[in-house]
């Protein structure tokens, strides 16, 4: 597979479904610039998601692009019972959540989650479908719950029900999760997003699971879905052992207030900068545009705003998934990055003062000497030969002006850096000598148009080529 330098840095994350299931569509939207397929596992069957893997993979190879490929776990979503009838509440009505078999008939509503009739605590609040009603608990009896309607709304069956005070102790790995994990790495994905990530714990329960089925060399990225509190209070237990962070803003809304969002969103992007770790933000980028060819400006604001965050990624959801306007979607995300990019601060991150401390002392330091004169040189290129993808990410955190183009040897990595900002990744052997990694790297800068002859570039990575994490040198380049 090839890549080709792009105008743009941020990466695009684009869900699958059906409307963007047709090979000709999928063309389109690679064509356009999308970078991951999210294929998301709270809808549809294993069969619908194994024919959608499969067709990715086909038609990023027919295009000749590298397209990674993340699967959704779905986590344990709470929702309510199936109800007789919908439901009209009105503000003081009362209801009763009950363990026993009910279907909505005087106020009683069915709630199969001994989690949260044990968790909650009087005077708690609880909301159904995302938010669109809320109760407030105002008595706890056993396997019962009396709560009075504070914002009402129509609800019916199904609907999502959060505790966002309450503490419940539960995983974010439900038994469906462990299953969807491990058909999804018998078909070789590049990323396995986790849901509703509370604790450390949730990240180890599922590396363990990667290394029973694949082994301890896995290739396969953990994703983390930051959509709760838990989730921000523990970030710094969390972020050590995560490869990307999602922020989840759907369910986060739910549990913090809307207006608490942004300032979490912003918080979340900048822990993960400095720490070099791809973030994606998610949730209605584009929302207008399931049924519209157009974004409102409030939506290319807010676009704007996650790119100068710093935002590695945008995904799009219904956009691509279910939208009238799928290709569209992908489109105007290249549009607005492209002209936000080309007025960020490229030195964002260098004069930050809690930056955090090197894990890789010589890799981490080269890494920012790599930024630093490819800036005052104004080179055409950063090139970084890579084995982990780490040293590339490493780079990537100082936000270059420049593009970076990564070369490695596993066609894991080539994928999982796709969503990495600013990086054009591309599959090249080991060499064994450092002449024959440079005669290596200039071919293919050439054969793809990325450089010229005469156009300098700094080229990083270690020596002995192929020493596995070793990155010690940095060098100007002349093609």
């Amino acid at each position: 597979m090839t890549s080709h330098v792009t105008d743009t840095k941020t990466k695009v994350v684009c869900t699958i479904g059906p409307a963007s299931s047709d090979p000709s569509v999928l063309r389109a939207m690679i064509a356009e610039g999308m970078d991951v397929a999210r294929v998301n596992f709270s809808h549809g069957t294993r069969e619908e998601h194994a024919a959608r893997i499969e067709m990715i993979r086909k038609t990023a190879d027919a295009c000749r692009a590298t397209v990674a490929i993340m699967a959704d776990l779905q986590g344990p979503k709470f929702r309510i019972g199936a109800l007789r009838e919908p439901l009209k509440l009105h503000v003081g009505n009362w209801l009763a959540l009950t363990s026993e078999a009910a279907d909505g008939t005087a106020h009683v509503i069915p709630l199969p989650h001994a989690e949260i009739l044990q968790g909650v605590q009087v005077s708690q609040r609880l909301l159904l479908d995302d938010g669109a009603v809320e109760l407030c608990i105002r008595e706890k009896r056993p396997g019962v719950l009396i709560c009075e309607v504070v914002v009402g709304g129509i609800l019916s069956s199904h609907k999502g029900i959060a505790a966002p005070e309450a503490s419940i102790a539960m995983s974010s790995l439900t038994p469906k999760d462990r299953e969807d994990a491990r058909f999804a790495l018998d078909r070789g994905v590049d990323f396995l997003a986790l849901s509703f990530v509370r604790t450390a714990k949730d990240v180890r329960d599922l590396r363990t699971l990667i290394h029973e089925q694949s082994g301890e060399d896995a290739p396969v990225h953990i994703i983390a879905k930051v959509e709760s509190q838990q989730a921000i209070s523990n970030l710094s237990e969390i972020l050590p052992l995560v490869d990307a962070v999602m922020v989840a803003r759907g369910d986060l809304g739910v549990e913090l207030s809307p207006q608490e969002v942004p300032l979490h969103q912003k918080e979340i992007i900048r822990r993960c900068n400095q720490a070099g770790i791809p973030v994606i933000t998610a949730t209605q980028m584009l929302q207008s545009m399931i049924e519209n060819p157009r974004p409102t400006r409030a939506e290319a604001s807010d676009v704007a705003n996650a790119i100068l965050d710093g935002t590695d990624a945008v995904m799009l959801s219904a956009e691509t998934a279910v939208g009238s306007f799928p290709i569209h979607a992908v489109r105007i995300i290249r549009r607005i990055s492209e002209v936000i990019e080309g007025h960020m601060p490229h030195t964002q991150l260098a004069d930050k003062p809690d930056a955090l401390p090197f894990v890789h002392p010589v890799t981490d330091a080269i890494g920012d000497a790599t930024a630093d004169i490819a800036e005052a040189l104004a080179v055409k290129l950063i090139v970084t030969t890579t084995a982990s993808g780490y040293t590339a990410r490493q780079v990537a955190r100082k936000r270059p002006r420049q593009a970076i183009v990564a070369f490695t040897p596993s066609a894991s990595v080539q994928r999982q850096l796709a969503l990495v900002w600013g990086v054009t990744p591309h599959l090249a052997p080991l060499c064994t000598t450092t002449d024959g990694m440079l005669d290596s790297v200039q071919r293919v800068l050439l054969e793809h148009g990325e450089c010229q002859s005469g156009d300098r570039v700094v080229l990083t990575g270690g020596i002995p080529v192929g020493g596995g994490g070793r990155t010690n040198f940095v060098k100007v380049h002349t093609i």
